[in-house]
């Protein structure tokens, strides 16, 4: 199809324009065929763009490496661009809309000569389904377009739907030449559009992920009355066929793509259930005509973090990633396969590593510290229908209901295993305050508490503090709230070992939580909420010592008022636009505790 065969006028004229800023050799339509898909991989493989891998044991899968300077989100690039600056707040970066056409404009200007632009239309959501999304990616990588395949429902299909008259976000990406200087990765929800230029990796790239399905949605769910969060969306069905959901917000090295994808433990399988997997990174959220919460997963597919990823802490995604996989920035194998730290097998005798130079194990840097084949953020692209434990019900229209909504964190001390809120108000203050400490793993002081409300922080398309309010006001419109817990799998005793085994053995927290949703599970009051009684608990099969579970279970009240502390440090930053209630529940939770503090004039 040519361009000025679309139906669609606003879609016709803005690709005009973007064309005539990028100035590319000749534009493509995306019909997302499969002949389509073969025809941009053979293109691929002569450029180097992508390889192919190994035909027999990883059929359909490819390898991408990015540059060495364009190997994850960039953070530091990344701008919401709205008319006032209170309306971007306090945690995010902000650009004036003008500065910021400006500035990408000057990047993007001539950008694609030598080059095709590719016109992808792409749905968040089921084609049709009314929680679902329009998005229209124009971009110069071939990589780009095969990860959309994978993510989102693309092609004629999404034209069809879109028709003469219907709206989309205007996605606009351009590779460029890659300098870091020249990189910028620009919201502008007021106009609905997403500008990246200057990065290769699908984090930047990929623009209905991160960038449509969280930032600027969730200013379209504000503006519209939905919720778009960073969740989990996982089911639990019991032998009697009842299936009971939860969606769950987990900051990065929490463990969230692992337990969106669980297997039972075997001391709990003679209880039968089965574990479906909506989705592992995104939730959009309605409130149906039942006054309940429904939600579906936007995205079709995975972007998977590589490294740790193994038939011992997420054997579903192993199972998942052996076909129809992009492999992006792991270690290339002689045999046409790929490997990375902390997966299965020992290291290869030999291999391409994720910067394209020869690899062996035990090689060490000018600085005597290890080479990595993979890089530690390297990634896989896979459907989901591939996974072992993929929902039946992906392309609802209506979604699923929504039982229970689950924060979590890593925190050594401070949170116990499991608590309960006691109602959606005080939900929502313990999701605004959860935080993780980091790990060696990441950048910054090891063990230093990072505040990141709802698992948000860096994907909240306006003002935290007006995302609070929507929250609360959210649950007013609710008849039947979801009751929201928080989980911390992570609790050490005094030398650091961690004291709950993690991975599958969640699932006995999991049957907890939904067991109080269904008022059967005993629990104790807390200053911080309804924490379970031992016995509620069931740990058939596992060997914890009694004073273990004593500590999974504790309040420590020095180490809550020290952590009150930051919540009121945190809250600060919004000044007078935090919504009043979550004050409230600061000073109800400080005279749970028996302390006394003012909270700020309003």
């Amino acid at each position: 199809m040519k361009v000025e065969n679309l139906e669609n006028t606003a879609l016709r004229e803005w690709i005009q324009e973007c064309s005539d800023l990028c100035k590319p050799d000749r534009i493509v339509i995306c019909d997302g065929s499969e002949e389509e898909k073969e025809r941009l991989s053979r293109e691929a493989f002569s450029t180097g763009e992508l390889i192919e891998l190994n035909k027999e044991k990883l059929p359909g899968c490819v390898y991408h490496r990015t540059a060495v300077n364009d190997v994850a989100r960039t953070e530091d690039l990344t701008f919401i661009c709205t008319h006032l600056k209170e309306d971007a707040g306090p945690t995010n970066n902000w650009m004036t809309p003008e500065e910021g056409y400006r500035k990408a404009g000057a990047i993007f200007s001539g950008s694609m000569k030598g080059r095709t632009m590719y016109v992808v239309p792409f749905s968040m959501g089921p084609i049709g389904s009314p929680f679902s999304k329009i998005g229209v990616e124009l971009t110069d990588s071939i990589y780009v377009v095969l990860n959309m395949r994978i993510m989102t429902r693309m092609g004629k299909n999404v034209l069809d739907q879109l028709g003469p008259a219907g709206e989309f976000t205007k996605c606009l990406h351009g590779k460029a030449d890659r300098d870091i200087k020249r990189r910028l990765i620009l919201h502008f929800p007021e106009d609905n559009a997403i500008w990246s230029v200057g990065s290769g990796y699908g984090g930047n790239v990929l623009l209905g992920k991160k960038c449509l399905a969280l930032r600027i949605a969730s200013y379209m769910a504000h503006q519209e009355g939905w919720m778009a969060e960073h969740m989990l969306i996982l089911g639990v069905e019991e032998p009697n066929g009842r299936i009971m959901y939860v969606a769950g917000a987990f900051p990065s090295a929490c463990g969230k793509t692992n337990l969106a994808m669980l297997v039972p433990p075997e001391a709990l399988k003679h209880k039968g259930y089965k574990i479906w997997t909506v989705g592992d990174d995104i939730a959009w959220m309605r409130i149906d005509t039942d006054g309940s919460l429904w939600a579906i997963n936007p995205e079709s597919g995975f972007f998977g973090v590589a490294p740790g990823t193994n038939y011992r802490t997420n054997p579903n995604a192993m199972e998942t990633i052996k076909k129809n996989t992009i492999y992006t920035n792991v270690l290339l194998k002689p045999d046409g396969t790929v490997w990375w730290e902390d997966g299965d097998g020992d290291p290869p005798e030999e291999g391409i590593d994720w910067k394209g130079n020869p690899w062996q194990p035990g090689m060490k840097d000018d600085d005597g510290k290890p080479v990595h084949g993979a890089h530690p953020n390297s990634r896989f692209t896979a459907p989901i229908y591939q996974c072992p434990t993929a929902s039946f019900r992906l392309e609802q229209h209506h979604g699923v209901p929504i039982s229970a909504i689950i924060f979590g964190g890593r925190r050594a001390r401070v949170a116990p295993l499991v608590y309960e809120s006691f109602g959606w108000e005080h939900g929502v203050y313990t999701g605004a305050t959860m935080a993780s400490e980091r790990t060696a793993a990441q950048f910054g002081k090891i063990g230093e508490v990072r505040r990141d409300p709802m698992a948000m922080l860096p994907f909240c398309g306006y003002n935290m503090a007006d995302y609070f309010r929507h929250w609360l006001f959210m649950g007013l419109r609710m008849k039947k709230q979801p009751r929201i817990y928080h989980v911390n799998w992570f609790k050490t005793d005094k030398d650091g070992k961690f004291l709950w085994p993690g991975y599958g053995e969640n699932l006995r927290v999991i049957e907890w939580i939904l067991a109080r949703c269904s008022g059967e599970a005993q629990a104790m009051e807390t200053p911080i909420g309804f924490v379970p009684t031992p016995e509620s608990l069931d740990l058939t099969g596992l060997n914890i010592p009694q004073k273990d579970i004593n500590a999974l279970l504790s309040i420590d009240r020095e180490a809550w008022i020290e952590e009150m502390k930051g919540h009121k440090e945190f809250f600060i930053k919004f000044g007078k636009r935090l919504p009043l209630e979550l004050w409230q529940q600061y000073q109800g939770l400080c005279k749970r505790f028996g302390v006394s503090d003012e909270i700020p004039p309003a």
